[in-house]
């Protein structure tokens, strides 16, 4: 019988190297449910950890949205070097009820979900302004179920969810899920505290960017973070 022989250093070295491969997915569709509640996106070891505090009624997050997403998806997080970090600020009731549809279900489904809220922001927005007293009533109720159920009907949120393979007793189950509710106003919380005023806001390795809004500002920080 053969035995082959290896060091261990070299058994070691081994062992390391299989912990940095990333899934056999890759790692841009490597989704984690932080403990805080927010979702990583990415290597969960990696170097650099790009932090963004968005909401889903800030046109400005639904631009970078767009600017950066499939930079970041192909050209960044694939390295395994760079994972970014999806934290959402819900200081309103329409903010809340998106974060919770977006966060419905398996913590895989979150980046499409993200990105179809976000990329059909114009659509649902333009009937907030047409909202009828009774409609804004309805979303102050005491009730998160029934709060977050007339949000999702009256902007049609629903529709962009079900567009995402989701059912309406799914989606209801979410949109009634106080514990969830919990985690995320903790996160937008925390967001404040740290010093976030404006979104989308940035921060690399838990620095606050300043006065960086949008991919052009943050491209240049990123790379330099990288080198």
């Amino acid at each position: 019988m053969v035995r082959s022989w290896r060091s261990p250093a070299v058994l070691l070295a081994g062992a390391l190297l299989a912990a940095a491969a990333p899934p056999p997915c890759g790692w841009s569709r490597a989704i984690t449910l932080t403990k805080a509640g927010s979702h990583l996106i990415g290597n969960p070891d990696a170097p650099v950890r790009l932090t963004e505090y968005a909401s889903y009624t800030c046109r400005e997050c639904a631009a970078y949205n767009i600017q950066s997403e499939g930079v970041l998806g192909l050209a960044y997080i694939p390295s395994g070097r760079l994972a970014v970090e999806v934290r959402l600020l819900t200081e309103t009731p329409v903010d809340l009820a998106a974060a919770m549809l977006a966060s419905c279900g398996d913590p895989a489904r979150f980046p499409l979900n993200h990105n179809a809220l976000l990329r059909s922001q114009a659509k649902w927005m333009e009937l907030l302004p047409h909202a009828t007293a009774a409609q804004r009533q309805r979303w102050n109720h005491p009730d998160l179920g029934t709060r977050n159920r007339a949000i999702a009907a009256d902007l049609k949120l629903y529709d962009v969810m079900v567009s995402r393979g989701y059912d309406r007793q799914t989606l209801e189950r979410c949109l009634a899920d106080e514990a969830m509710a919990k985690r995320l106003k903790s996160v937008s919380v925390a967001a404040v505290a740290a010093g976030v005023t404006k979104s989308p806001g940035f921060s690399i390795n838990g620095n606050l960017l300043s006065n960086t809004h949008d991919w052009a500002s943050l491209r240049p920080q990123l790379d330099e973070s990288l080198n």
